[in-house]
């Protein structure tokens, strides 16, 4: 190959990643819009909110501001941050089966505000479920950190993210067995389940600041990703110090994960499939694939979130019961591709 071939390419694969990025953006923008103006079963369309802002001016502001609103922007919020933290994931710790969740994050999530239920404290503030989540994750986070040891190798870090989850899913479930009332019971199994329903601008405030620590830290990583596709001696070589970076990289996971999970749920898969979908469109070069990742993750989470409220049954399709259908077949085709490439 030439070099002037060669530059060709790589000019053609910087044409191709913007327009990615361009179209994904168009993408999101289209979904946020269509999220606002789409209700239950459809109900509330354009057409139906002028008709309500017409004849009832403070109920359109509620409908649209205190309810739409916050669950729109967690919807874009939350699958952006899944997305992200996915595609930082795999390229740090090289493993195309990396995503946040493995890490414990999730499930420690999930029991901090499992806790929360358990001892009846939600009832006291709207805030108490996220504040027990995003608790329960930094105190998982710290212990991974300890578990990983000084080099924070990715091999101990995953059999530590395995034990955490699998502690942490043993207690929930020691939470439920032991619910106080089935009353209780239920509301732990729905929050769980995960949703955007029933969010408030209250919700908002308090997970967004948290996510918006975590986006930085994961998107301060892209250039040592890309580093490391060499291998880990190559990346050091170049000067990146890998125990900063993967420390950096876990953080930010906690934070982001973490809020978006004890404000909404369980959420999954999302980090998983979103990076394999996109990583072939930008050369499989990690730093394009970040932002790639973040705005596809949030295309996709609003895109499911419209599809829920489409979908006609008695009580609304829980979120995370419908990304764990799509992403549970994808798991089992990559499991498959990567037994046939002998991976």
């Amino acid at each position: 190959m030439t070099v002037g071939s060669s530059a060709s390419s790589v000019g053609s694969r910087e044409v191709s990643s913007m327009l990615l990025l361009s179209g994904l953006a168009v993408l999101v923008l289209v979904l946020t819009i269509t999220s606002l103006f789409v209700g239950r079963l459809g109900i509330g369309g354009v057409a139906d909110l002028l008709t309500v802002r017409g004849q009832d001016p403070e109920t359109f502001r509620i409908l649209l501001i205190e309810v739409r609103l916050p669950r729109t922007v967690l919807a874009l919020t939350v699958g952006a941050t899944l997305g992200l933290s996915g595609a930082v994931l795999q390229g740090l710790l090289r493993n195309p089966l990396a995503e946040p969740f493995i890490l414990g994050a999730s499930s420690s999530a999930a029991l901090g505000a499992v806790i929360v239920f358990y001892f009846g404290v939600a009832g006291g503030t709207a805030l108490a479920t996220p504040l027990g989540g995003v608790a329960g994750t930094m105190i998982a986070t710290t212990l991974l950190l300890i578990l990983g040891g000084r080099n924070q190798e990715p091999l101990t870090l995953i059999l530590a993210g395995v034990a955490l989850n699998a502690l942490t899913a043993a207690l929930t479930s020691l939470a439920l067995n032991l619910a106080p009332s089935p009353y209780a019971a239920l509301e732990i199994v729905f929050w769980i389940l995960g949703s955007f329903a029933d969010r408030s601008l209250d919700h908002l405030v308090l997970a967004l600041p948290l996510m918006g620590i975590g986006w930085v830290l994961l998107f301060s990583t892209w250039r040592c990703l890309d580093a490391l596709t060499l291998g880990e001696d190559a990346a050091a070589s170049l000067g990146f110090n890998l125990a900063a970076i993967k420390i950096r990289a876990i953080l930010g996971c906690a934070f982001a994960v973490g809020a978006a999970v004890a404000t909404t749920g369980v959420i999954s898969f999302v980090g998983l499939v979103v990076p394999h979908v996109l990583r072939p469109f930008v050369g499989y070069r990690p730093s394009r694939l970040l932002p790639a990742s973040f705005l596809g993750g949030a295309a996709l989470m609003l895109a499911a979130d419209i599809g829920v409220r489409l979908i006609d049954t008695q009580l609304e399709l829980k979120i995370g019961v419908l990304t764990a259908l799509i992403g549970t077949p994808f798991f089992f085709h990559l499991l498959y591709v990567l037994r046939r490439s002998g991976q």
